[in-house]
């Protein structure tokens, strides 16, 4: 190793241990990031880098190119219990001072809160962090399996009121609503539009994916969207394939939002209402979500990632 590969190395894990030691679970994040310029180095036979704990560099390191971690966690204080899966980025252990963005992402009617799992979610995610092209995020996954139930209609109420508290208190979030977006597909489409356009101030965006707009609420959707201020209105997403069952109400909505100057994305693809229309579109989809999260700084992350790798490819 030499004196240049040192200094990196050694300015890499500085900054991942100044990290820790200064950050708090409230820090604020920083409107901007200031990265001085590299001292200039005056080669000298007597200077000799400090040494780097050998057990320290795999671990910081490595993580960086592995997968992200999939846990399963429960609301317990709910009736019934509120339980979800959670997608924890590449580094979350290592980098425990870090905050990011989060994703909830609700899975269709008669499935759980495996199903955007199965269709590759965290796959395309690590591979999208590990090129660079996204920022490290949360994904939460909530189980709505009592859609058929009396508990079924209390899903609302528990992710809004205890489920969303528990994640911030819990993991490591950025608490706001830039920073906190909402999908689904199918009847967690339906979800998203009852709870997105009802709560505006907690989610930055809305992901609607061949939705199933709730019957009870297809005469309110108008008059939902009127009650938000156009400038608080959360960045919207439509796509539907067109074979879908769900096609008419959708372009119903569709025309519903464009009568009311609601700007957002609409999509009309080829395909059905079926898991395979679903994961053909879920690099598309995360694309989308993380787009106004790459324009603001993550903390420090980035930068980390970026010095880390570099040190670790000089070596």
């Amino acid at each position: 190793m030499n004196t240049r590969q040192a200094i990196l190395m050694m300015t890499c894990i500085s900054l991942l241990i100044g990290l820790s030691a200064c950050s708090t679970p409230n820090d604020s994040i920083p409107t901007q990031i200031v990265i001085l310029p590299t001292p200039t180095v005056t080669r000298s036979a007597t200077f000799t880098p400090s040494p780097v704990p050998p057990t320290a560099t795999p671990t910081l390191l490595t993580c960086l190119n592995e997968a992200g971690n999939v846990k399963q966690d429960v609301v317990s204080t709910t009736n019934p219990p509120q339980e979800f899966l959670i997608y924890l980025p590449p580094c979350y252990d290592e980098l425990d001072a870090t905050r990011y963005p989060v994703l909830y992402l609700l899975h269709g009617q008669t499935y759980t809160d495996d199903q955007w799992i199965r269709l590759g979610v965290p796959t395309i995610a690590d591979q999208l962090i590990h090129s660079e092209e996204i920022v490290p995020f949360i994904i939460v996954f909530p189980d709505d399996r009592y859609w058929n139930l009396q508990a079924g209609s209390g899903f609302g109420d528990r992710f809004i009121h205890s489920l969303i508290p528990y994640v911030d208190a819990n993991y490591p979030t950025l608490a706001d609503r830039e920073h906190r977006s909402i999908g689904g597909l199918s009847r967690g489409g339906g979800w998203t539009i009852k709870l997105g356009f009802a709560y505006p101030e907690l989610f930055g965006s809305l992901g609607l994916h061949s939705p199933a707009i709730f019957t009870e609420d297809s005469f309110y959707v108008e008059k939902m969207i009127q009650n938000i201020p156009e400038e608080s209105r959360p960045q919207l997403w439509l796509d539907v394939g067109d074979a879908d069952r769900e096609l008419e109400s959708v372009a119903l909505f569709e025309e519903i939002l464009s009568s009311n100057n609601y700007i957002h994305k609409f999509h009309l693809y080829a395909g059905d209402h079926t898991e395979n229309y679903w994961g053909e579109h879920v690099e598309e989809y995360l694309r989308w979500y993380t787009e106004g999260w790459q324009e603001q700084p993550v903390e420090q992350l980035d930068i980390i990632f970026k010095l880390c790798k570099l040190s670790w490819q000089l070596i």
